[in-house]
């Protein structure tokens, strides 16, 4: 299995060294390394450069010229990523995540052991997350997948796994057969849920696996869940959610209206514990607002002035 990692950088030097010194300490090495530097203007770029030289021509670097988002970064990566023909699998991740050695290692024995019960159905993992005190991060922990057969749930377990519908972008391990077959994440999402639609959307009718023999560190600065107040970032919970439920294919129309409600009563958590009840109100109005006025434009027209590389640019027009 040919494996590319992607990794999205913005204003996180120490972190990003961090990361791209696990990556290369992997106990199975990643083949190819793609990092997006969403326009960092802290020296990250200069830490990225030397970190990369030693990856010789198994590295790239696309440096934006503007901060696209989380989803506009991964858009980008996952593109070049699946431009490589020999890409098996593609692994994402965060600038502020870091692999333990064994990550990529246990994902594909992960992989390897559900090859052998069974139909390779399988088209996303995700790593085990804690948070730098050894503790499951409960923000990038998923829930076993709502309506899972009894044989589905069986083979996951038989694996030392767990059958998921969505998973964060914090270390997912993508197919780019299905990435290819089903396009890119939606770069217009900036930030939030971006994860959530994309992963949802590659697992409807494909089979997914958390996988705790992989495992990564996730370096926020809090241990949080999802939950917690997201001062003005609340516009986009709420403006991306609706999008997921109005525009996007993800979802089935009875897990929709599931995670309607879901999100409706982790809105209403949201706001009774904020500390500034007045923002999160203008963010729901404008939020609500965007969210029903207009649906996400693609990706070629958001990314067309970043700075993208041409061919990664006509990949993603191949792709949108």
């Amino acid at each position: 299995m040919h494996v590319t990692a992607v990794l999205v950088a913005y204003n996180r030097r120490a972190l990003v060294a961090e990361a791209l010194e696990a990556l290369a300490a992997q106990t199975r090495p990643v083949d190819r390394l793609v990092v997006v530097d969403n326009a960092s203007d802290d020296g990250s770029s200069e830490v990225i450069d030397a970190q990369l030289a030693e990856w010789g021509d198994r590295g790239e670097v696309i440096r934006l010229t503007e901060n696209t988002g989380g989803a506009g970064g991964f858009a980008v990566g996952i593109a070049a990523a699946v431009a490589d023909g020999r890409t098996d699998w593609v692994w994402v991740m965060d600038d502020d995540t870091v692999p333990h050695p064994g990550a990529l290692e246990g994902a594909l024995g992960t992989h390897e052991r559900y090859r052998e019960t069974g139909q390779d159905d399988l088209v996303v993992m995700g790593s085990r997350v804690v948070w730098t005190d050894g503790d499951d991060h409960p923000m990038n922990t998923p829930k076993v997948k709502i309506g899972v057969s009894k044989a589905e749930r069986q083979r996951a377990e038989s694996v030392g796994a767990m059958p998921i519908r969505s998973i964060s972008f914090v270390s997912a391990f993508l197919r780019a057969a299905r990435v290819r077959e089903l396009g890119l994440p939606i770069a217009d999402y900036f930030l939030w849920n971006d994860d959530f639609e994309y992963s949802a959307r590659l697992l409807r009718n494909g089979r997914g696996l958390f996988t705790p023999a992989s495992v990564v560190t996730h370096k926020t600065k809090v241990r949080g869940s999802s939950d917690q107040d997201p001062g003005p970032r609340f516009f986009f919970e709420v403006r991306n959610k609706l999008w997921v439920f109005r525009a996007s294919r993800a979802l089935k129309w009875w897990e929709s209206v599931l995670y309607q409600g879901a999100s409706a009563r982790r809105w209403l958590r949201t706001y009774r514990r904020s500390s500034d009840r007045a923002q999160l109100r203008d963010c729901l109005k404008r939020g609500w607002r965007e969210g029903w006025g207009r649906r996400p434009r693609p990706n070629a027209e958001v990314l067309a002035d970043a700075g993208v590389p041409a061919d990664v640019l006509r990949e993603i027009v191949a792709l949108d």
